[in-house]
């Protein structure tokens, strides 16, 4: 078997999802770091694998591909057998599934990776958090999460009644917001709250979490 590669960086959204992938999947990879700092993500070697410059790349033999969702998919069908099963059922459900990977992809994500750069990025970098982009978005994202609450109340996780990637896809983004002053919207949510407590105890993603203190 030709051996996957990730280039990436493991605070970056985008490669954590692919990580949290593989390791639901039990898949062996290599992890290549790529420096952003330094602008790595910028040059030629891998832009011949993301030509956006943007992380991560991903490899696995003569097939490159980037955009995190993509490769998650790519991941969970590939190594449908091994690991835990990240879709499920028939055609009806899989649509149902679909759905929910879209809502994720453009409810949930912009605001909440706006809200991510806003309080959990710029403190660390030591820029100003604009107040007026947080208050609009905080408000568009409680929306979202009212649709949540509402679709949790009928099934144990978004998509179906098992941990699918529609689940996996939101872990990124959560775990930066859940230690900002957002953690407020997902808690007054009983559903949600129990959610986010189910997905973020899960063995895959504390290894990604691991990686992350070891960087």
């Amino acid at each position: 078997m030709a051996a996957i590669r990730v280039h990436g960086s493991p605070f970056s959204t985008a490669s954590a999802r692919v990580l949290a992938t593989l390791y639901e999947k039990e898949v062996e990879f290599e992890f290549v770091p790529v420096d952003m700092r330094a602008g790595e993500h910028k040059k030629e070697s891998f832009l011949s694998i993301n030509p956006f410059g943007q992380v991560p790349g991903f490899e696995h033999g003569d097939l490159k591909l980037f955009e995190s969702r993509a490769i998650t998919k790519y991941v969970a069908n590939e190594y449908a057998e091994k690991g835990t099963h990240l879709v499920c059922g028939d055609s009806k459900k899989k649509a149902i599934i679909g759905v929910w990977m879209e809502v994720e992809a453009h409810q949930f994500d912009p605001v909440s990776s706006k809200l991510t750069w806003e309080l959990a990025v710029k403190p660390v970098y030591g820029m100003a958090t604009d107040k007026a982009v947080v208050e609009e978005n905080e408000a568009k994202l409680a929306k979202v999460l009212d649709v949540y609450e509402s679709r949790l109340a009928k099934s144990k996780y978004l998509g179906c009644e098992s941990f699918t990637l529609v689940d996996l896809h939101h872990l990124p983004n959560i775990n930066y917001l859940m230690g900002t002053e957002i953690k407020k919207l997902f808690d007054s949510r009983p559903h949600v709250s129990a959610w986010i407590a189910d997905i973020t105890a899960r063995p895959a993603w504390s290894k990604v979490l691991a990686m992350q203190k070891q960087q």
